[in-house]
């Protein structure tokens, strides 16, 4: 069973595809799950897993992140090896259990769970049917780490960003941006003029997205 607790949405039906949803620095299993009824129109299974790092946010309340954060240096590797592993076991476990469609699971972060979501999406991109960053960065000393790989050729990968983010500024998304070409990957970025955030234009880039390359591909 797996050791991280989770929210999910899990609608009718069989076969469906599945959403593994990872929040930001701060929040909790619940600050993505809002995203479930406009995601493939709810009809998808929408996971969310809760980091196990505590993090203070002020008034005695708690949240929660992936790896400890200590501005200025990079993340601890063998930190970020443990979550990473953790939630490998959580998206099998979890998956299966539900019975989703392999073939149209996507893995999405937002911030902190960007960096996880790339972590996971590019090392394995058989497992899932395409990766989506939002308002994140794809950490330097990650990119020597994930294999040149094969199944990274067509890829889809989405990456979205406001121009006026005062926590990850948008040069962050340009460099993972430049960092992941040599992959291979089918890419699509997106700048908004927003901040940290996901607003309504940026959520329906993100719908067509899944749309068009998530459905549409697996059912090619």
């Amino acid at each position: 069973m797996t050791d991280l607790l989770y929210t999910a949405h899990i609608p009718a039906g069989e076969d469906l595809p599945a959403i593994i949803a990872l929040h930001g620095w701060g929040a909790n299993a619940h600050d993505l799950l809002g995203l479930a009824p406009m995601l493939f129109d709810g009809k998808a299974m929408v996971f969310c897993p809760q980091g196990p790092v505590q993090v203070p946010i002020g008034g005695g309340m708690m949240g929660y992140g992936w790896f400890p954060l200590t501005p200025g240096k990079p993340p601890d590797a063998v930190a970020f090896q443990a979550v990473a592993d953790r939630l490998r076991r959580f998206i099998e476990e979890t998956v299966t259990r539900y019975g989703a469609d392999l073939r149209r699971t996507v893995i999405l972060g937002f911030s902190q769970g960007g960096v996880m979501a790339y972590e996971l999406g590019l090392r394995e991109p058989q497992r899932f049917a395409g990766v989506v960053a939002l308002s994140t960065w794809l950490p330097e000393l990650l990119v020597p780490t994930l294999p040149k790989l094969p199944e990274h050729e067509g890829f889809p990968v989405l990456i979205i960003h406001g121009t006026n983010d005062p926590s990850l500024p948008i040069e962050r998304a340009r460099e993972s941006r430049e960092a992941l070409r040599p992959f291979g990957v089918s890419m699509t970025y997106r700048e908004f003029d927003m901040g940290h955030e996901i607003r309504q234009d940026a959520l329906r880039v993100l719908m067509r997205w899944l749309d068009e390359r998530v459905l549409r591909r697996a059912s090619s």
